[in-house]
């Protein structure tokens, strides 16, 4: 079957990095040092009892797989990765084989599934303090037990991702998509829980003045998060791409703002008086309550903390690599930053439940409207204009963009 594999080894990671640099990031994805290449491989066989095999119906592109193909992911990670890899981490389909200690899932079943590769997957007993503690999203026990390092699907050479026909997944893995929800709307399901994670982890009060960095699929999914939970708060967002602007607001942000008026935006939102160092960037007293920063650059992690209030919490989405921070407003105000990555278990409506569950449930309801991001749908054999799309969605008004098998 055809799959969009990536592969790298050190030395074509130097020879990679220096003809990108050169020729930018189209060789990255053709041409003789290309990174991602569609193969033939074999249809996975289940690995045991507890296994289904599936079906894909469809496989978002993440803004971590365009990282990854360019590599601009930090080296820390590599101990959690093995390549060669069949990329796709947001994957939904039909089960179509089972293993007999599979429980409930039969043949014919939808369902979306969670790609971490986690202690109860990797047959890891006892399980790890977070696996126990029910975020198995942040497993200590990534580059161990009987699979190859990876964190999840689609980055894991004995496991494929959702970029090929058929997928394996662990019993633990799988979420049911109820009948009344589309399979467009439940490939959603992985980047609506990274952003329903992140508001559990960092929960707004009422009345609090919030500021999303990226008006991203992600950011867009935060705007939601947030109205459906604490639906008094002032949301502001900054957001360059005019089309991501608009949706933002239609989807319930107060406001978008340019990151060139962030500091006389968060005076005049908030009631901030802004100071002026004798030297670098503007600081704020006062300012946003808690800020969730989709891109996590640099430029963008220094701007969120100096816009941040005292006793204030940053959450960290994006996923950056090596930073160079002045840290004054983090003692100064006694900041707390949380990092996010993953998902696990959360107290919702009264019940212990899985985000993935949750997730799944707010779209089902109309709670949350995932589907509208989905603005361009590719057969896998164009994969490369996926990418091109994915480099330039301002030139293309693209938000998410989806592979339909």
């Amino acid at each position: 079957m055809k799959a969009l594999s990536f592969h790298v080894n050190t030395a074509k990671f130097i020879a990679a990095k220096s003809l990108g640099a050169v020729l930018g990031d189209r060789s990255f994805y053709k041409g003789f040092l290309s990174t991602i290449r569609l193969v033939d491989i074999p249809e996975p066989e289940i690995r045991g009892p507890d296994w289904v095999k599936i079906k894909t119906h469809a496989c978002g592109f993440c803004g971590s797989d365009i990282n990854l193909i360019r590599l601009h992911d930090s080296p820390t990670a590599s101990p959690f990765t093995s390549f060669p890899c069949i990329i796709g981490h947001e994957m939904v389909g039909e089960i179509i084989e089972t293993g007999p200690n599979a429980d409930a899932f039969k043949p014919g079943i939808r369902v979306a599934v969670c790609p971490m590769l986690s202690c109860e997957v990797r047959g890891i007993y006892p399980l790890c303090c977070s696996c126990a503690a029910g975020r198995p999203g942040n497993c200590e026990n990534f580059a161990e037990g009987d699979l190859p390092p990876g964190m999840f699907l689609g980055i894991n050479s004995g496991l494929n991702g959702g970029f090929a026909n058929v997928v394996i997944a662990h019993k633990s893995q799988l979420f049911v998509v109820p009948d009344t929800l589309s399979m467009e709307s439940a490939v959603m399901t992985e980047p609506v829980a990274v952003a329903l994670q992140t508001i559990f982890d960092n929960m707004p009060a009422s009345g609090d003045k919030i500021l999303v960095i990226g008006g991203g699929v992600i950011g867009n999914l935060l705007i939601q998060a947030i109205r459906f939970f604490v639906p008094d708060c002032h949301i502001s967002v900054i957001e360059p791409a005019p089309h991501a602007a608009e949706l933002a607001v239609e989807c319930g942000a107060d406001a978008v703002f340019p990151f060139s008026q962030a500091f006389a935006y968060t005076a005049d939102t908030t009631g901030a008086k802004v100071y002026q160092p004798l030297l670098g960037m503007k600081i704020v007293m006062g300012g946003f309550n808690r800020v969730y920063d989709t891109v996590a650059s640099e430029k963008t992690i220094k701007l969120g903390m100096r816009l941040l209030k005292a006793m204030g919490k940053l959450s960290l989405v994006g996923i950056g690599g090596d930073v160079k921070l002045d840290l004054t407003p983090l003692w100064l105000k006694l900041q707390a930053i949380q990092g996010v990555y993953g998902y696990g278990m959360a107290t919702f409506g009264g019940k212990v439940r899985h985000v993935f569950d949750i997730a799944l449930a707010l779209m089902d309801e109309g709670k949350i409207s995932a589907d509208r991001l989905v603005t361009h749908r590719f057969a896998l054999e164009d994969y490369q204009l996926m990418i091109e799309v994915n480099l330039s969605k301002k030139k293309h008004g693209a938000m998410k963009t989806i592979v339909v098998f």
